[in-house]
């Protein structure tokens, strides 16, 4: 049996992916949804579980799904554990002497947004040895399109948190872009065509509108609240004396982002 812990915006639709693609899955999640497929009950969801998808939101909460409350990790039978959620790779590394050592684990952060999670053709960066991936590849290749092998257990985290640095770099500079842009009485659509097929291009101002959060403000619940805690996970795993002023200068434009009507 595949379980999924954090069914949510991403998690929900990987979960419909995983059981659209023949798998006998199902999810966790501590909010009550109307999918009869996802239980708030952690003894149900544990029963016959093999292999653990986490997908919540940071480290306080993947934490409490592998060794708090839901105590998950400790599952007699548990054999792999896919970190598909965005956390430091100081802490994902970490887990290794914290999870028992019969339990393979393999970092496997994703990239695409909801719309990508709901068309099942995410982008996955994988961190563990061929050996470790193999058995779970079926299940990211039912959720994905893409995968990215990118070395030894955290390597795919590092590689998603720099991945996502970048992003909110695109995301900070089209939205500033877009506010100037309208104070000079340019058309947005306009200029995301010409941004789209010229030097500018980026996947956020390309993605525009299908982008679930391309307009939203800041606030700590939504899509452009996690692109602080992703670009805090960078600055975490940043090389000793590194210049983190770029980033951080990022995170503030970040912060300040308002709705866009």
């Amino acid at each position: 049996m595949i379980g999924l812990a954090g069914c949510g915006r991403m998690g929900a639709p990987m979960l419909a992916a995983l059981r659209s693609a023949g798998f006998e899955a199902r999810g966790f999640d501590v909010r009550q949804t109307d999918d009869p497929h996802i239980t708030t009950d952690p003894q149900a969801f544990a029963e016959g579980l093999t292999t653990l998808i986490t997908v919540v939101r940071d480290i306080a909460q993947t934490h409490e799904v592998l060794f708090g409350a839901q105590g998950f990790a400790a599952i007699p039978g548990l054999k792999h554990i896919l970190i598909c959620s965005t956390l430091s790779p100081v802490y994902v590394t970490g887990l290794r002497d914290l999870v028992p050592e019969g339990v393979t684990l393999t970092d496997a952060p994703m990239s695409g947004a909801q719309i990508a999670a709901r068309e099942a053709r995410l982008t996955f960066m994988l961190g563990g040895t061929e050996d470790d991936i193999a058995p779970v590849r079926p299940l990211l290749q039912a959720m994905g399109t893409t995968l990215h092998p990118m070395g030894e257990f955290g390597a795919g985290m590092q590689a998603k948190v720099l991945n996502n640095l970048l992003a909110a770099s695109s995301t900070a500079m089209t939205r500033l872009v877009l506010d100037w842009a309208q104070a000079s009485g340019l058309d947005d659509k306009k200029l995301l065509n010409l941004i789209h097929s010229s030097s500018g291009q980026n996947w956020f101002a390309s993605g525009g509108e299908d982008i679930e959060f391309f307009n939203d403000g800041m606030d700590p619940e939504n899509t452009i609240g996690i692109l602080i805690k992703d670009i805090d996970s960078a600055l975490d795993a940043a090389p000793p004396g590194a210049d983190t002023s770029l980033p951080r200068s990022v995170r503030d434009a970040i912060r300040s982002l308002k709705p866009r009507g």
